[in-house]
This record gives C-alpha cells, sequence and structure tokens, in this order.
C-alpha cells in the first residue's frame, strides 16, 4: 500500500522533466503510466457481461473487471454524446461547460444532407470548443505525454478552433462528425485535419431504405447498406500504430468508438453467430428514428458489441507483447445510456440493467438510465484486482483523477479526483451533490445529493414541479416522493440555482 501512497504523491515537475521524490526523499526518474481510455457510444449499464448482460457476450472487457475496480455509481457528463465529451474532456459539469446539448449549426447550410456534407466539408461537424481549452489531451501533453484519439470527435468541425488537432491531441483518426458516425461504412473518415477517402459511397442513414417491392426478410434486399471498408477496422489499425510508435515514451490514448450507436452495422462473423443464438427475427426497416435498414437488429447489436469486444482484447494482448501492460491505466465507460432509435432495443437486452432503458429513460434523458455508466479502471499491481466501489462520481472527476495519475497538477474543474479511491491510499473527498442540466427533450435538470435524486424535465413548456426519487429504495425512479419531502426538493432548488451559469451558445440556455 505504501507503494501505491508515494508513487504519485511526490512526483513533480522539476527543470521540465519528472521527478520522483520516493519514500527517502532521493530523486530518482518516475516512470508516467500509460494511459488507455476506451469511451463506448450509447453503451447501456447493462449491456457488458460483468454489469448483468446475459445475451451479449463480452468476455475481453469482463476480464478487466477481473483485474481492476468495477464502479456501480459512475456517472457521464450528460445524456447525450457531444456534451458529454465536453464535460469529460474540460473537467467542468454541463451547468458550466461550452457544449451543453448537440448543436449541428444548421446556419451553415444544408448540414443535414450527406451528399452536401461530403461536397461540402465546411458543412460537417459540431459547434466547437473554445481556442486554448485546457482540455485533457492538453493537459497531458504538458506532462510530456503524447496523445492520440481514435474514434469519434464531435467537439468542433474541421478547421474551427474546437478540432482534435488544435486541443491537445497529437494524432487524431476517425469521424470529425458525429453525424458521418451514423455509418460504419462512411465515405471518408479523417487523420488529423485532412479527408482520408474511403471506398464507400455516400448513402443517407435517413434517407435511403430497402428498394421498391424488395423482400424484407431476404438477405440480399439489405446487400446496398453493406460497403467496402468498414471504418472501425481501420481505426483500430491506426490505434495499433500509435502504440507502436509510442510504446518507448508514455502515452494517453483515447478510444472513442462509435459503437454500439445506430446504425445497426457489424462483420458477418459475428452477426451469424448470433443469429444462430437467438433464432429469427423481424427485420428493422427504417420506421425508428430513420437510420440504415436491418435484417437482424437483435443479433446485429449483440454483434457489434461482442466485435468491439474481440478488439479490446486484442489491444490488452498488444499491451502485453510490448511490455506496456503492466504500467498501462485502462478505462472502459460509455458517454451516456441506451439509445431507442435505428433498430436498437434496449428493453429486450435489458441494456440499462437496474434501470429502465426504454425511450425516456435511457438516453437523452436525465433519469438513471441515461446517464449512470457502466465503468471499470484497470492498473496492475495499483488497482486491487477484482474490486467494486460504491463511490459517486461523474465525468468531471476524469481530468483530476488522470492529472494525479501522470502526476501533474490539475486545472480547476468542477471535479473531485478519486484517485484516492482508485488505489486505496489516502482520504476520499466526495461531492456534496452532482448537477446535470439538458437543454432538449423539453429541458431536463437533475440532482444526485446522497440517496436522493431530483429531476425537473418539461421546464421549457413551464413545468415547474420537480420530481424526487429515493435511489436507496427506488432505483429504478418509479415513485416521486416529492411531496413527501418539501424540505429536500426546497434544498435541491437552490443547489440548481446555485450551479449553472448561462452558456454563450444561446441553443443552450434553459
Amino acid at each position: 500500500m505504501a507503494n501505491r501512497c508515494n508513487f504519485h504523491r511526490n512526483v513533480g515537475l522539476i527543470g521540465g522533466s519528472l521527478l520522483s521524490l520516493g519514500v527517502a526523499g532521493a530523486q530518482q526518474p518516475a516512470k508516467q503510466p500509460n494511459i488507455v481510455f476506451i469511451l463506448m457510444d450509447d453503451m447501456g449499464y447493462g449491456d457488458i457481461g460483468v454489469y448483468g448482460q446475459i445475451k451479449t457476450e463480452t468476455p475481453n472487457i469482463d476480464r478487466l473487471r477481473e483485474e481492476g475496480m468495477l464502479f456501480t455509481q459512475s456517472y457521464s457528463g450528460s445524456p447525450v454524446s457531444a456534451p458529454s465529451r465536453c464535460v469529460l474532456m474540460t473537467g467542468m459539469h454541463s451547468g458550466h461547460a461550452q457544449i451543453r446539448g448537440n448543436d449541428e449549426m444548421k446556419e451553415r447550410g444544408n448540414v443535414m444532407d450527406y451528399q452536401s456534407v461530403y461536397d461540402d466539408p465546411r458543412l460537417e461537424g459540431q459547434y466547437p470548443l473554445k481556442a486554448g481549452t485546457m482540455t485533457i489531451a492538453r493537459l497531458a501533453q504538458q506532462a510530456g505525454y503524447a496523445t492520440g484519439c481514435f474514434g469519434k470527435w464531435g467537439l468542433g468541425y474541421p478547421g474551427s478552433d474546437g478540432a482534435p488537432e488544435k486541443q491537445g491531441v497529437d494524432e487524431f483518426f476517425g469521424y470529425n462528425c458525429q453525424r458521418q458516425a451514423h455509418s460504419y461504412y462512411p465515405p471518408f473518415l479523417y487523420h488529423n485535419d485532412e479527408r482520408v477517402y474511403l471506398n464507400n459511397k455516400v448513402i443517407d442513414p435517413h434517407k435511403e431504405f430497402l428498394d421498391e417491392g424488395a423482400d424484407p426478410y431476404d438477405p440480399d434486399s439489405y446487400r446496398k447498406f453493406k460497403q467496402n471498408d468498414f471504418a472501425n477496422d481501420l481505426i483500430f489499425e491506426r490505434l495499433l500504430s500509435f502504440v507502436d510508435s509510442h510504446k518507448t515514451n508514455p502515452f494517453l490514448l483515447f478510444w472513442t468508438t462509435p459503437i454500439p450507436h445506430v446504425s445497426l452495422q457489424a462483420p458477418d462473423k459475428w452477426v451469424d453467430y448470433y443469429r444462430q443464438k437467438f433464432g429469427e427475427e423481424e427485420p428493422y426497416l427504417g420506421q425508428a428514428g430513420g437510420y440504415y435498414p436491418c435484417r437482424w437488429p437483435h443479433a446485429t447489436y449483440a454483434a457489434m458489441l461482442s466485435y468491439f469486444d474481440e478488439q479490446v482484447g486484442a489491444l490488452v494482448e498488444k499491451l502485453k507483447q510490448e511490455g506496456l501492460y503492466d504500467n498501462t491505466l485502462i478505462v472502459f465507460t460509455s458517454d451516456n445510456g441506451p439509445g431507442f432509435t435505428g433498430g436498437s432495443d434496449g428493453p429486450w437486452f435489458n441494456s440499462g440493467g437496474l434501470f429502465r432503458s426504454e425511450k425516456g429513460r435511457g438516453k437523452a434523458f436525465l433519469y438513471e438510465g441515461g446517464i449512470r455508466v457502466s465503468t471499470l479502471y484497470v492498473w496492475k499491481g495499483m488497482i486491487p484486482a477484482g474490486s467494486t466501489t460504491d463511490h459517486i462520481c461523474s465525468f468531471q472527476d476524469i481530468m483530476p483523477t488522470l492529472a494525479d495519475v501522470m502526476g501533474v497538477k490539475s486545472p480547476k474543474t468542477d471535479g473531485i479526483s478519486f484517485y484516492p479511491t482508485l488505489v486505496g491510499c489516502g482520504r476520499q473527498k466526495e461531492h456534496p451533490f452532482l448537477y446535470w442540466e439538458f437543454p432538449d427533450q423539453g429541458g431536463q435538470k437533475a440532482i444526485r445529493w446522497g440517496k436522493w435524486k431530483g429531476l425537473w424535465t418539461q421546464i421549457k413548456a413551464g413545468n415547474t414541479k420537480m420530481m424526487l426519487f429515493d435511489l436507496e429504495q427506488d432505483i429504478r425512479e418509479e415513485k416521486d416522493v416529492a411531496d413527501e419531502h418539501p424540505r429536500i426538493v426546497r434544498k435541491m432548488r437552490r443547489f440548481m440555482e446555485k450551479s449553472s451559469t448561462t452558456p454563450e451558445n444561446s441553443l443552450f440556455v434553459l
């Protein structure tokens, strides 16, 4: 235990070099740990085996739990992608964050049309982070880390101040624009600020359906949606190349996969496996919020997770082969709860786990199913294998925690480092409460205060009544007890009032 405590408590930057004073005060070079941060997209709390999933198989991810720490009360930054990633990268919760919702910046033109975006790159991407924002990636650069992001960005369109290469990322490969990530066969990806064109055509996932007269039960009717270059294969190849290039110096690797966000697309190997396991099923024909039709939606959703799980196993094996695993912190989590469109079927899979996951309870909503996320931390010799924590934390806590891991001082954030929880050393500080706000789906605010959860919905429609749930007695948030506890409701309203500043973007105002 002493080694865990001293490894980073006595680390400091002297003359640009990282030094460890050690127990006796002798200055010795400290070997900074690598950090691999795996961020899933729309994965529910119950979508992996160690959080209760029984239909989909994720043995490699489950093995991370055996080798590290499982969190039971870990929260994302927001119930949808861009604002959640903003909280993660900046350490500012959604009442202070620059990005609090998804803003496609429609004032630029026809930003929702895929052919128009292909023809004019100025139309793609989302509302950007400001220039010079202190992100985790920039902090890591200052600590001497090589930084990479592979997968989905969504925090600033190409050329903007929010583009990854302007926010501390040495190498980016993947989707800059989260709308482009609605297809796993996109016509292009980005390598840093340059488009990399793929051998795929533009097929709009929200306008293309089965050909007229096509048999929805014939697999050949769906053939046009499967093209040549599968984006996640290419992203994984670049990710492995990044590890090869930086295996002699510390690196921070963000693996921000779009999986399992719809559209439903996966390699045949895994789809066939789950077809045999699940049996026959009805096709998805694009009737629920668009996205590509899919002949076997349940089998394909499960296939996406098992395909990715296989890649997680391959990355862990790569780290072990290169002698990096023992000095690498691996983090596994999701940006928000499970989706409800595009053929995904959270209730069938029990994707919410302990929480409800139907529309209105998962992604895009501040119920527990939308923001409580499965979270695993692995760091051999530092984090006890097979351990579990009930520590309540959220995405704003990740920057100060990783700062402690890297041995540098964190900038001011809304977060509290949970490094003491990870390594079992020192006193763990707790948040007095956690706060979220989300301007969409009618406008929502939420507070987590001990066992209590306050939820205020339909704010923009003039609703003034807050719901109150006792999570110890009602973890599925089905019994509103606000009328029984008016004092607690008043207290939560005061928490909300003091937790929010006015955002610069008017679309994010609540």
